[in-house]
């Protein structure tokens, strides 16, 4: 073993490693993550019992109006079956409900009672609303807007197939 090199790691491939730029990808899901925990401890500090999946969901419904699981599924990127689960959890809280269609009586639209529609106006847009102020706060007006528009560019060029 006497003529074997030993391996150590030093403390200085150690520092250049951690002392690396984040990527861009890596970036961004710690910002969400962050995004995400920050707005459910606001959520709890307020007194709702609602996860972020169930936050997009009313999101979505109280902007888009009545529609089937299916497009609001789709809407909020979630497979039916985490959907069925969700809607029944919202339901059970009372902030949901599932109508049978007007004109198809096979199908149901699920549509915010006037209590989910009441919390998501006094509740959960205010604290969607002080998380993202909070997380903006060093950040001039001009920033805000740049980043806004760094944000849409890289979101358009990953959408965009061609």
């Amino acid at each position: 073993m006497s003529g074997m090199k030993q391996l150590s790691c030093s403390s200085s491939t150690a520092e250049s490693a951690t002392s690396a730029p984040i990527s861009l990808g890596m970036l961004l899901g710690m910002v969400r993550t962050e995004l995400v925990r920050a707005l459910e401890a606001e959520f709890t500090r307020q007194g709702l019992d609602l996860s972020y999946t169930q936050y997009l969901i009313l999101k979505k419904a109280q902007q888009l109006g009545p529609l089937s699981a299916t497009e609001l599924a789709r809407a909020v990127e979630l497979d039916g079956g985490a959907m069925t689960r969700q809607l029944d959890q919202l339901e059970r809280k009372g902030y949901l409900r599932r109508c049978p269609h007007e004109q198809d009586r096979r199908a149901l639209r699920i549509e915010l009672t006037v209590a989910g529609r009441a919390m998501w106006q006094d509740t959960a847009f205010a604290c969607s609303n002080r998380v993202l102020d909070a997380a903006q706060r060093s950040l001039s007006k001009t920033e805000k807007t740049h980043l806004h528009d760094y944000l849409e560019r890289v979101l358009r060029a990953l959408r965009d197939k061609h």
